[in-house]
């Protein structure tokens, strides 16, 4: 992971290497069991350097606590390490350019389970490229990991009638996860001989 950070803080992929204040490549537990991928830093993260530090990053902290995880725990990134200017969308060539950081962090950390959040999360790592709502309430699969899909917390910020959403993928990823955590548990038990 240290090589991974040390190549996206020289990165010059693409032109967001030329606005960026600071890269945000990611930050938590390298064991961590769940992993949290958003789009891209915002203001507050491309000055500190660290993902989902805003206003957005303490409504996914109290996500993460209410399925009783600290942030500590888990792993959070972005599609992007670099800001996109005036926190536009992330463009193609630019997520081209990232992909390739973001699929070696997470086979690196190798989760048992990752919540992609939003659009371009959720398109990078389950080819849905419909609306949210649509990805929503379903398991995907990354390289055999499990994704759950949920709206970015700066839309529930925006709309905070939609929460209920984000607990009900919260529960589908917590259920997910202790399905994945029983199965295996069955495939590593060893069968006993028979007397």
């Amino acid at each position: 992971m240290d090589s991974i950070i040390e190549e996206v803080r020289g990165c010059s992929q693409c032109a967001l290497s030329t606005t960026r204040t600071n890269t945000v490549p990611g930050v938590g537990a390298l064991d961590a069991p769940i992993v949290f991928v958003g789009e891209g830093p915002g203001a507050d993260e491309d000055r500190q350097g660290e993902p989902f530090v805003g206003a957005a990053g303490k409504l996914l902290t109290k996500m993460i606590e209410s399925i009783g995880y600290k942030r500590s725990e888990i792993y959070i990134a972005n599609v992007v390490k670099c800001r996109p200017p005036g926190n536009r969308n992330p463009q193609p060539d630019e997520i081209a350019a990232c992909q390739d950081y973001l699929y070696r962090q997470l086979e690196c950390i190798h989760p048992k389970i990752i919540m992609a959040l939003g659009k371009f999360s959720i398109a990078l790592l389950t080819g849905h490229d419909g609306p949210v709502g649509r990805a929503r309430g379903r398991v995907f699969m990354w390289r055999g990991v499990p994704v759950i899909a949920t709206y970015h917390p700066a839309y529930y910020l925006r709309q905070p009638a939609q929460k209920r959403h984000a607990w009900n993928d919260l529960l589908l990823l917590n259920k997910t996860l202790e399905q994945k955590v029983e199965d295996m548990d069955s495939h590593s038990k060893v069968p006993q001989k028979r007397q």
